[in-house]
């Protein structure tokens, strides 16, 4: 019987909180894949690890799986999140500490990639997940979603998927918490954020690799940019007033613009995220015709469309205002 399913017997040694990284995310970046000092050519997941480390990611050891690879010490259920000292919390195991990274690898010696976890200092990583599974077509979600946003994204960080995906890195304020979420700001659009993990390039999963995009080993994330940060963290709908709805503008017309965009598989989908982005604007009423309209054009049919508004409606109604 390996380690991996006897944690307690060989815990790693108890290490206090994550040590913030000596480098601010400003400062000149270690390359994601130098060579590591006394790691074995044996073990490419520690090193690529280690380099990520030494860059101020809190890391930490995965399966083929892309799941945390040493099992927890604990049953079913338990609230602990490593308090206990033991290492099998998954992300809250993750350090940039060399040291206890090494330990955490030698508690998962089948390990074949790493997480990344996101939200934490220095670089407070925010994750753009871009999935391309199930016909979804992320990157033009991402395009529409910046059009309605009003933003250009910048050049940053990105991984590629072994699916055909991308990883995009942005740096997020240090004072905001983005929380993790899927599907909800686009089709095939993931976010991780506080609590959530990357996986980390130079990983190996049952379906291949995770490698960088060319330009990406020396670039620091990028900051999010402030318009995509609202959309992150969407304010509480606006209470009505007496004064009218403002009027439909530039980003009324884009958020039709992704509806009517929206390919067979995603036309509900797409029309769910536009009515909640408009109602959360004080525009739901006002976008629900052209709404309908755009959605019956792509061959939704109105009574489908017309549900998938009032569920739009109902959820941002629930809102904490």
């Amino acid at each position: 019987m390996d380690r991996l399913s006897r944690p307690a017997e060989q815990p790693a040694p108890r290490t206090p909180a994550v040590p913030d990284a000596p480098a601010a995310p400003d400062d000149p970046v270690v390359p994601l894949t130098p060579d590591a000092p006394g790691t074995p050519a044996a073990f490419p997941a520690l090193h690529h690890a280690l380099a990520a480390a030494s860059r101020g990611l809190a890391v930490f050891p995965l399966s083929r799986g892309k799941v945390p690879a040493i099992r927890s010490p604990h049953g079913a259920g338990a609230a602990c999140r490593g308090g206990c000292g033991r290492p099998g919390h998954g992300v809250h195991d993750a350090s940039c500490d060399p040291g206890r990274v090494r330990a955490l690898f030698a508690c998962a010696p089948r390990a074949t990639g790493y997480g990344i976890a996101c939200g934490r200092a220095p670089h407070w990583l925010v994750g753009i997940d871009l999935d391309v599974s199930h016909g979804a077509d992320s990157r033009r979600s991402l395009d529409l979603l910046a059009e309605a946003a009003h933003c250009t994204l910048p050049d940053t960080v990105t991984v590629l998927t072994p699916s055909g995906g991308r990883h995009l890195w942005l740096r997020g304020p240090a004072d905001v918490r983005v929380a993790n979420s899927v599907g909800r700001l686009g089709p095939g659009i993931d976010i991780r954020g506080a609590g959530g993990y990357l996986v980390g390039p130079g990983s190996v999963s049952v379906h291949g690799s995770y490698r960088l995009a060319p330009g990406s080993a020396c670039r620091s994330p990028a900051p999010v940019p402030e318009a995509l940060l609202r959309l992150l963290i969407p304010p509480p709908p606006p209470r009505p007033t007496a004064v009218g709805r403002p009027p439909t503008g530039a980003r009324g017309a884009a958020l039709v613009r992704f509806v009517q965009a929206a390919p067979v598989g995603q036309r509900n989908a797409r029309l769910f995220w536009a009515a909640c982005r408009a109602w959360e604007s004080g525009q739901g009423a006002e976008l629900a015709e052209p709404l309908v309209d755009a959605a019956r054009a792509t061959g939704l049919p109105e009574r489908e469309a017309r549900t998938t508004l009032a569920s739009a409606a109902r959820r941002t109604a629930a809102l904490p205002g």
